[in-house]
C-alpha cells in the first residue's frame, strides 16, 4: 500500500496558498493607487505641434511638347567599319574581360574632317588562338562624307597591348593631335609627327607608362596650372592581378564562377602628369593632392573608371570630378597653386540622395543656358552612369557653384534609367535646338543575368533623354528629358549591344552630330544623324597661341582645351565648353557644334581662353565651321 499523507502537510498548502493571494490583492491595489496619484498629480498637456513638411523629389510640371523626329542610322558596314574589339574571354571571367573599350573622334591629319579610333583588348597570356594575328587599335581615316578606311599600320599604330581608353589632344603645342592609350598594365603615349607615317610611340621618355602592374581606365587632357601647356590626368581603378580576381571566387546561382564587383579588390591612385613643356612629364600625384585614403582600411580610396574636367565654380581653373565604383565619388576644386582640395563630400556629388555609394561608370558634364537680359552663367549638371537596378545620377546645382543636389527624378532621368547598367553617359545636342539631350551606352557584365534576374539581360539598347523647355526658369536650369522611341529615332537605335564607350563628332559635314556606340568583345555601331528640322547651328574650332615646345610664348594650350564658349541670341545665352574627354573611356570630336534652333543668326560670341584672356567676336557665319586663333 502507499503510504499515507499527514493531516498537517494539508493544512500548510492551504495557508501558502492564502497568503499568497492576500500578497497579490496588495500589490495590485498599492499599483492602482500609485496610478491614480501619478495621473492627478501629471502636468499640464501641451498642444501638440504639427509636423514639419518633408520636401520630396517629384517631377517638374510641364507641359506636353512634341518630340522632334532625329532617325539615326546604323551605317556601321556601309562606312567601311570592320573593327571586332577583343576583350581575350577564355572561361576564367577576368574582371578586365567585361571593361572595355573606348574611342575617340579626332582630326588626326588635319584634312579637317573628323577620323575614328577605337582601342582594342588583347588575349591573355598563353591563350592566343593559334594562326591568329595579335589585336590592335583601329585608326580609321574619314573622307569627309562618313566614309571610313583603315590606316592603322600605315600610320603607325598597329601595336598590341590591352588597352582600354584613349585622350587626344595636341600636348607639345606642334599643331598635330597625338594620343595616349590607357591599358591594363603600362600605358602608351603616341606623338603625332606629321607625314606619311605620323605617330611615333614615345612613352618611356615621356615618363607617362604608370605601373606596369596597374589598370588604367579613363583620361584626360586639361591644363591645370594655366601655363600653355596640357597636362595628364588619369584614372585607375583597382589593384588587379589575374590571383587576385580568381581568389575571389565570384558565383552566381545556376551559372557557376562570376565576373564580381570590384569590392574585393583594393582601390589605387590616379596619375597627374605635369607637362614641362620639353617633350616630358612629372608626376605630381602626391604633391597635387590626388591621392585620398580610405581610412577604414588605410588603402587608397578611388577605384576610378571616367573623369570630368569643368571648371565648376568659373574662376578661370579647370577642377576634375571622378567617378568611381562601388565607393564614393571624388571631386577636386583646383586651389590655383598646383594644389587641388578634395570637396566631395560637401558638394554634394559623393553620395546618393540616401548617402551611399553606386556603381559609378561614366561621367559627363553640361552647363545650362541663361537668360540674355541678365548676368547668370548658367547652373552645371553632372550625369553619372551607375550600375543596374541604380538610377543615372543627375547632380545640378541651385546658385551655389560647389553644392549639388540629385535632380534625377525630378527631371525625369531617374525612372527610366533604373533597370539598364549604364556604363557611358554623354551629353549632345541631338536636334540643334541648343539644349543638350542625353545619351546613355548600355550593357551588363555577365552573359547569363537573365538566368539569375529576369528584368536584366547582357544586351541592352541604348538610350536618349530630349531635353525640353522648362519655361518656368527661362532655361537656367536643365529642363525635363524625355525618353525617345522608336517614332523619334528610328529601329536602329533601340538594336541590343553590349554597350560600354561612346562619342559624338560630325563625321558628313552636315552640321547635326552622328553618334557611335563601342560594346566589349563586339563589334561598334555608326549611327548617323538624318534629322531633317531645317534648324541652324555654329560650329567653331579654337586655336590657342600656347607655348612650342621649345618653350616662349605663353597662352592657351594649341587645342584650346578648356576655353568657355558663351553665344549670345535674341532671348538666351548658350553655354559650352572645349573639353573632348567625355562619358567613359573615350573622347568627342575638338570642335563645338552649338544648336541653334529656328534662329537664322547668332549675336556675339564670347571665348574666354585658359589663362584668362577674353576675346569677343561678332557676325559669327552660321551654318559652317568657323576656325577662332587666339589673339
Amino acid at each position: 500500500m502507499p503510504a499515507e499523507t499527514p493531516d498537517h502537510d494539508a493544512d500548510g498548502a492551504i495557508i501558502v496558498r492564502a497568503f499568497r493571494i492576500s500578497l497579490l490583492v496588495a500589490l495590485i491595489a498599492g499599483g492602482l493607487l500609485a496610478s491614480l496619484i501619478v495621473w492627478f498629480k501629471r502636468p499640464a498637456e501641451k498642444p501638440v505641434q504639427a509636423a514639419k513638411p518633408v520636401r520630396v523629389a517629384t517631377r517638374r510640371q510641364h507641359e506636353t511638347i512634341p518630340l522632334p523626329k532625329v532617325p539615326l542610322t546604323d551605317i556601321t558596314q556601309e562606312a567601311g567599319i570592320r573593327f571586332v574589339h577583343q576583350n581575350g574571354a577564355y572561361g576564367e571571367k577576368l574582371l578586365p574581360e567585361t571593361m572595355g573599350g573606348g574611342c575617340a573622334f579626332f582630326d588626326y591629319d588635319n584634312d579637317g574632317d573628323q577620323d575614328l579610333l577605337f582601342v582594342n583588348g588583347s588575349y591573355w597570356p598563353g591563350h592566343q588562338p593559334p594562326d591568329s594575328q595579335p589585336p590592335t587599335m583601329a585608326l580609321y581615316r574619314n573622307d569627309g562624307v562618313g566614309h571610313f578606311t583603315d590606316v592603322t599600320a600605315a600610320m603607325g599604330l598597329a601595336v598590341s597591348f590591352y588597352g582600354m581608353g584613349a585622350a587626344v589632344a595636341d600636348y607639345d603645342n606642334d599643331g598635330d593631335t597625338d594620343l595616349f592609350i590607357s591599358a591594363v598594365g603600362s600605358n602608351h603615349l603616341f606623338r603625332n609627327e606629321g607625314g606619311e607615317n605620323p605617330f611615333v610611340e614615345v612613352t618611356a621618355q615621356t615618363g607617362v607608362a604608370g605601373d606596369p602592374e596597374a589598370w588604367s581606365s579613363s583620361s584626360a587632357w586639361f591644363d591645370y596650372d594655366n601655363d600653355g601647356d596640357l597636362d595628364l590626368f588619369v584614372c585607375n581603378y583597382v589593384r588587379w592581378t589575374r590571383e587576385i580576381d580568381l581568389a575571389q571566387n565570384y558565383t552566381l546561382l545556376g551559372v557557376g564562377r562570376a565576373y564580381g564587383p570590384p569590392t574585393g579588390f583594393a582601390g589605387a591612385n590616379p596619375y597627374l602628369y605635369r607637362n614641362e613643356g620639353n617633350g616630358h612629364f612629372v608626376d605630381v600625384t602626391q604633391t597635387a593632392g590626388l591621392q585620398i585614403t580610405n581610412h577604414a582600411t588605410g588603402q587608397p580610396m578611388a577605384k576610378s573608371l571616367a573623369v570630368a574636367p569643368v571648371d565648376l565654380d568659373r574662376d578661370g581653373w579647370i577642377d576634375l570630378i571622378v567617378a568611381n565604383d562601388t565607393v564614393r565619388n571624388l571631386v577636386f576644386h583646383n586651389a590655383h597653386d598646383g594644389t587641388f582640395t578634395e570637396i566631395g563630400i560637401p558638394s554634394g556629388l559623393a553620395y546618393d540622395s540616401t548617402g551611399q555609394a553606386r556603381g559609378a561608370m561614366g561621367i559627363d558634364t553640361l552647363r545650362t543656358g541663361s537668360s540674355a537680359n541678365n548676368k547668370s552663367s548658367g547652373e552645371l549638371a553632372v550625369a553619372v552612369g551607375n550600375f543596374a537596378n541604380e538610377m543615372t545620377a543627375f547632380y545640378c546645382t541651385h546658385g551655389d557653384a560647389l553644392f549639388f543636389s540629385d535632380d534625377a527624378i525630378a527631371t525625369g532621368i531617374g525612372p527610366q534609367t533604373r533597370r539598364v547598367l549604364t556604363f557611358s553617359v554623354l551629353f549632345v545636342d541631338i536636334d540643334l535646338d541648343g539644349r543638350q539631350d542625353l545619351l546613355s551606352a548600355n550593357g551588363h557584365l555577365e552573359e547569363e543575368i537573365h538566368r539569375v534576374q529576369e528584368s536584366q539581360h547582357y544586351r541592352q539598347a541604348a538610350q536618349l533623354f530630349l531635353q525640353t523647355a522648362d519655361q518656368q526658369t527661362a532655361e537656367q536650369t536643365p529642363g525635363h528629358f524625355v525618353l525617345a522611341t522608336e517614332k523619334e529615332l528610328g529601329h536602329d537605335f533601340f538594336q541590343p549591344l553590349v554597350g560600354r564607350g561612346a562619342a559624338w563628332a560630325d563625321i558628313d559635314g552636315d552640321g547635326d552630330l552622328d553618334l557611335v556606340i563601342t560594346q566589349t568583345g563586339g563589334p561598334p555601331r555608326l549611327l548617323r544623324n538624318d534629322q531633317a528640322l531645317d534648324r541652324h547651328w555654329l560650329r567653331l574650332q579654337l586655336i590657342g597661341n600656347g607655348r612650342a615646345a621649345q618653350g616662349a610664348v605663353k597662352g592657351a594650350n594649341h587645342s584650346g582645351i578648356g576655353a568657355r564658349i558663351e553665344v549670345r541670341l535674341d532671348k538666351r545665352i548658350i553655354h559650352r565648353q572645349v573639353m573632348p574627354t567625355r562619358g567613359y573611356l573615350s573622347q568627342v570630336e575638338l570642335p563645338v557644334t552649338i544648336g541653334l534652333g529656328k534662329e537664322a543668326q547668332a549675336g556675339e560670341v564670347t571665348i574666354h581662353w585658359p589663362g584668362g584672356v577674353v576675346q569677343k567676336i561678332s557676325n559669327v557665319n552660321i551654318d559652317r565651321l568657323t576656325l577662332v586663333r587666339q589673339p
